[in-house]
């Protein structure tokens, strides 16, 4: 019996602290498709605004579902995605909250998505400016994209993103090998944009790190 109690007690400990409900599955589909629409096929013109609006609706998603992780992810990731398309220093702000909500999402259940937040938050350290203007840090970037990578070896995002750190770092030939499995990634359903513009980005940064392996 004590066995049988110490096995419910494993199993009950590795749960997430939160499942989303149908509703909240459908929401979480909704805000990833329309991000990957304004990331993939909004005009960069207009991507500053599509994305502000669409941090209004995350930000909603989080208030409905606050012990959802998956929320938090994807309000992280639309407001750094936000930041991006606005830049300057002026996107600081905005950087720092997509900070916050990742770090939240990461307490909630840091498995959640597939370590998916600990792939957009390696990538805000690696990107964002270092002290004193911004809160940049390589170390902890690559810390973290390499937890991403420990939770989902597999996964064109957390290729994709190691991929161009190890390029950022002039580190090319590992950077090619990464990307090369990222290619090979399996596919998401019902996140077919998505996989398909990230596909195309993977295309280009290839080409890139051949060029500097010539």
């Amino acid at each position: 019996m004590s066995k049988f109690i110490s096995l419910l007690l494993a199993l009950s400990l590795s749960l997430p602290a939160w499942a989303l409900d149908e509703a909240g599955t459908q929401r979480l589909k909704q805000v990833q498709t329309r991000w990957a629409q304004i990331q993939y096929q909004t005009d960069a013109a207009q991507k500053e605004k599509a994305f502000e609006q669409l941090a209004a609706d995350s930000a909603a998603f989080t208030r409905e579902q606050p012990q959802a992780a998956e929320a938090w992810i994807w309000h992280g990731i639309v407001t750094s995605s936000w930041a991006g398309a606005q830049g300057g220093l002026g996107a600081l702000s905005k950087a720092k909250s997509a900070r916050d909500s990742l770090e939240k999402s990461i307490q909630l259940d840091p498995a959640a998505l597939q370590g998916s937040a600990y792939t957009s938050l390696g990538t805000l350290y690696a990107q964002v400016p270092g002290w004193p203007v911004g809160f940049g840090d390589e170390e902890k970037a690559e810390q973290l994209l390499q937890q991403a990578l420990k939770l989902n070896p597999t996964g064109i995002d957390s290729l994709y993103f190691w991929g161009d750190y190890l390029y950022r770092q002039d580190k090319f030939a590992e950077a090619r090998e990464a990307l090369l499995k990222a290619k090979q990634a399996p596919a998401r359903p019902g996140r077919e944009l998505a996989d398909q513009g990230r596909q195309g980005e993977i295309d280009r940064l290839l080409k890139a790190v051949e060029e500097e392996l010539k």
